[in-house]
């Protein structure tokens, strides 16, 4: 019985069929992907763990508590927008992924990144301002009483608000897990330091703000009924907490791999040859010109 009680846990609290076959083509890309690449140990695990944690926040009966305690909802997404995409993005698994598609579309999507279109898209997705700004962004904005209200009655501006976190959260982390010099990589060894304590900072202030603040900020949850027996006060203060604390930490965690990295690159000399590389490209061009 107790079994049973415990696999109705994993039953969807509403069934998508998009986020199933996002999953199931996700994980047979990697797969697939591993008789190509040798992907080690701690890589796999990475991944796996990023993975359980990303569909038992996003498609389980989690999602009705994260529906009716705010505090569940800051670490649902404190899963969805940190923790879950720093976890894959820590496998590395880019370029496995891609030895896992058929070799048809992988000389499309090799041919597509060649067009000034492909192109393009990588710059938006790997841009060093833009993407950091995003990651703040969506934190804050669906955090806005008015925003959070409509979110959460409405099932696809809740979808949208969840989907939105999660990539955004795969970019930003794609660029501060990055282990090369700049260039090739979008963002300096130096900026991917730099990134996460400016991103942590606006995420604390807005989580102080909630935990300390004596109104209501969120009645959607009292009005809707909340899962769990709780004061206003004390939800909110947790859920408050949750984004100033635990979320920080993971930023923290990615400012020291980071941190390594920029370490390991000095040492080997990189960084200068980096730079080196980038004075002659730019020589080049002005001659061309």
């Amino acid at each position: 019985m107790a079994c049973m009680d415990s696999l109705e846990w994993l039953v969807p609290w509403e069934f998508s069929p998009t986020l199933v076959a996002s999953f199931i083509v996700a994980i047979v890309l990697f797969v697939r992907g591993q008789r190509v690449h040798h992907v080690t140990l701690a890589r796999q695990v990475y991944f796996w763990s990023g993975m359980v944690l990303l569909y038992l926040s996003m498609h389980t009966r989690l999602d009705y508590y994260a529906e009716r305690m705010f505090f569940i909802h800051r670490a649902q997404h404190l899963v969805l927008h940190h923790l879950g995409p720093l976890l894959v993005m820590a496998a590395f698994p880019g370029q496995v992924m891609r030895a896992g598609l058929p070799m048809a579309w992988r000389l499309r999507l090799r041919d597509f990144l060649r067009t000034g279109l492909g192109r393009a898209t990588v710059a938006v997705l790997t841009n060093k301002i833009f993407v950091p700004a995003l990651f703040v962004f969506l934190v804050l904005v669906w955090l806005l009483p008015s925003v959070q209200f409509y979110s959460m009655l409405d099932w696809r501006l809740y979808r949208l608000m969840n989907w939105s976190v999660v990539i955004s959260g795969f970019m930003y982390w794609n660029l501060i897990l990055d282990r090369r010099p700049s260039p090739p990589a979008a963002m300096s060894p130096g900026g991917r330091v730099i990134s996460p304590i400016i991103t942590m900072a606006p995420q604390m202030v807005a989580g102080a703000v909630i935990a300390f603040s004596e109104s209501d900020l969120y009645p959607l949850f009292e009005l809707c009924g909340r899962a769990v027996a709780m004061s206003a006060q004390t939800d909110q203060t947790i859920g408050g907490l949750t984004m100033w604390i635990p979320a920080a930490l993971v930023e923290v965690v990615g400012l020291m791999v980071a941190l390594g990295t920029l370490m390991r690159l000095s040492a080997k000399g990189r960084l200068r040859k980096a730079d080196r590389d980038a004075r002659a490209r730019a020589k080049a061009r002005a001659v061309s010109a």
